[in-house]
């Protein structure tokens, strides 16, 4: 299969707000207020766990269907932990992302719990999200 390239664009409107577009779709991404933003939308760590979301939810409903059995639903819960001491600049012991992220996956299916581990095994496997979370990938910032 061919290579897709994903791309983005930004600007930013206030110190704490990004107005984020890609293909014809606008995000914003803002801080809470008590953060200094004016909370009109998730900030950026939270869109990572709502991108890891969307992704196990796209690839869970397409490897059942690869296995052969209904997944009538799905819901996830995720919650990271994170240490702001890098990001403020008081630390440089601790990481600046995510210590560690947990989800639970609450699939609506009948098949046996062996057949939901091998789904659950491929689904890990298998979401670009999480793999770009828990391998290292490459990262260019440069100036314009």
């Amino acid at each position: 299969m061919p290579i897709h390239t994903f791309s983005a664009g930004a600007v930013s409107e206030t110190p704490a707000r990004t107005v984020v577009q890609t293909r014809n779709f606008r995000m914003v991404v803002d801080e809470p207020e008590n953060l200094g933003g004016s909370d009109l939308g998730p900030n950026p760590v939270e869109y990572i766990l709502a991108a890891l979301a969307g992704c196990l939810n796209v690839v869970g409903h397409l490897v059942a269907r690869e296995m052969g059995f209904e997944l009538r639903g799905l819901r996830l819960e995720l919650e990271g932990d994170l240490d702001p001491a890098r990001f403020m600049g008081l630390c440089r012991q601790t990481r600046a992302g995510y210590q560690e992220i947990s989800v639970r996956i609450y699939p609506e299916t009948d098949v046996d719990p062996e057949t939901l581990e091998r789904w659950l095994h491929t689904v890990e496997d298998r979401c670009p999200v999480s793999d770009n979370l828990t391998c290292s990938t490459p990262v260019q910032i440069r100036l314009g």
